[in-house]
């Protein structure tokens, strides 16, 4: 990376699912990501819990001293659903407020193989991000290409004029846990002219939080 310009990361945000998948390739991705930043002393900000990759990338953070912050609803604490969290746990009464708090107390983000909630929580920050609500690296882990469909859809909208080719960098990819984290830290955030012009002022109320309301 030399000659370029290494943005500090001390906090990552990894998405991802709550199953382990079929492929034992994911289980393993999931603890080496956790050892990758532990190593490089990142700490680790995700849902919560300790099911599926969940569990397996925040027990390998932990495992390495490095701090794990579980973010997760309320709901999901009934009845012990989703397991014991790796480290803190920051209750929410939505899963909006959850996202927010995740992107707020995040440098970067990371997905993993997931469902729908995954890609859901990929999706959102990306829409964000175009928006200059934030200006934060984006990153998926493409295990045994997994993501090689979504990464050919976005292409082909691309293709189609629907995402612009600014807004396609947004996304990055890689097939190692330690070159999605270099990627992470070299990337140079480029806003829309247009969309730049946007203003994301804070809310009159008493506890001042950003006002996320607008989507794509």
């Amino acid at each position: 990376m030399e000659g370029v310009s290494v943005r500090k990361i001390k906090k990552i945000c990894v998405f991802c699912g709550a199953n382990s998948g079929k492929d034992v390739a994911f289980v393993n991705a999931a603890f080496h990501l956790g050892e990758v930043l532990g190593k490089r002393k990142i700490d680790l900000v995700y849902g919560g819990g300790k099911l599926g990759l969940m569990g397996c990338v925040s027990t390998a953070v932990a495992q390495h001293e490095r701090q794990v912050l579980g973010i997760i609803p309320s709901a999901f604490t009934i009845n012990n659903l989703v397991g014991e969290t790796c480290g803190k746990e920051i209750k929410v009464a939505t899963m909006h407020e959850r996202l927010v708090m995740m992107m707020e107390l995040s440098d970067a983000f990371i997905a993993l193989p997931g469902g729908f909630g995954t890609l859901e929580e990929l999706f959102q920050m990306i829409s964000w991000a175009q928006l200059n609500i934030h200006n934060k690296p984006i990153g998926v882990l493409n295990i045994n290409g997994f993501f090689n469909g979504l990464l050919s859809f976005v292409d082909h909208a691309v293709k189609q004029e629907f995402i612009t080719p600014r807004a396609r960098k947004i996304l990055i990819s890689a097939t190692t846990a330690d070159e999605l984290v270099d990627k992470l830290q070299a990337f140079r955030f480029e806003s829309d002219p247009a969309l730049s012009k946007l203003k994301w002022s804070p809310s009159s109320s008493q506890k001042e939080k950003l006002d996320l309301t607008l989507r794509l």
